[in-house]
């Protein structure tokens, strides 16, 4: 076998997890909206189940950015664009790390504190985080599809980032002014800094697939 049909059929294996990669980390991020809503309305139940499947979700990116890790080895120099690849994979990764962060100090928040004074933001942002992996997902898809997509994506993963980092300010601002329990004001504002850094970690995975977007 041609050592070009080998990398062809590395380029389409790899590509694959990868996929599988970011699939499952917009399935998190779904989760961790049916999460916030139990959060809020204070469903401890719902709050329990979220939490079991999100760390079965996170431990399913886990050992696919292993198999990745894995298969490029395996492959070697045959993968002329492998460290792009395992770049975007570890991305992934850890924004799945972040949004673990981010359930973990939304639980252990007075629900009230929450519900009073900032929910309509709070769930705003929380569905930020859904679009902007949304697009990551997207691009996922086209490198096997139509990589010269994956630019325009890439333009609307930025809009939203300056979109959260915006709100990020604005609703630090207004955190630091009405909170007033001192464990509750770390823990919310550590939230929103947690979705404002995922969103910024779903930047650099974007730039990371508009690179190896280039390089397939």
């Amino acid at each position: 076998m041609y050592s070009g049909e080998l990398e062809v059929q590395a380029k389409r294996k790899t590509i694959a997890i990868l996929q599988e990669e970011t699939n499952k980390i917009l399935n998190l991020s779904r989760e961790l909206a049916i999460m916030t809503d139990a959060i809020l309305h204070d469903n401890k139940v719902g709050i329990r189940k979220s939490s079991q499947k999100m760390s079965i979700i996170e431990n399913d990116i886990m050992k696919l950015r292993k198999q990745i890790t894995r298969e490029v080895i395996a492959i070697g120099s045959l993968m002329t664009y492998r460290e792009d690849l395992l770049r975007t994979a570890y991305f992934i990764d850890e924004i799945s790390g972040y949004i673990g962060g981010i359930s973990f100090r939304l639980s252990n928040i007075e629900p009230k504190v929450i519900t009073l004074n900032f929910e309509i933001e709070l769930k705003g942002m929380v569905d930020m985080i859904i679009d902007v992996i949304f697009k990551i997902n997207e691009m996922s898809r086209t490198l096997t599809i139509k990589p010269e997509n994956t630019i325009e994506l890439a333009s609307e993963v930025q809009r939203i980032e300056m979109e959260v980092d915006k709100k990020y300010r604005e609703l630090t601002i207004k955190v630091l002014d009405q909170i007033t329990s001192q464990k509750d004001l770390i823990l919310f504002k550590d939230t929103i800094a947690g979705i404002e850094g995922t969103v910024d970690k779903c930047q650099q995975a974007s730039n990371s697939f508009t690179i190896l977007a280039l390089s397939i």
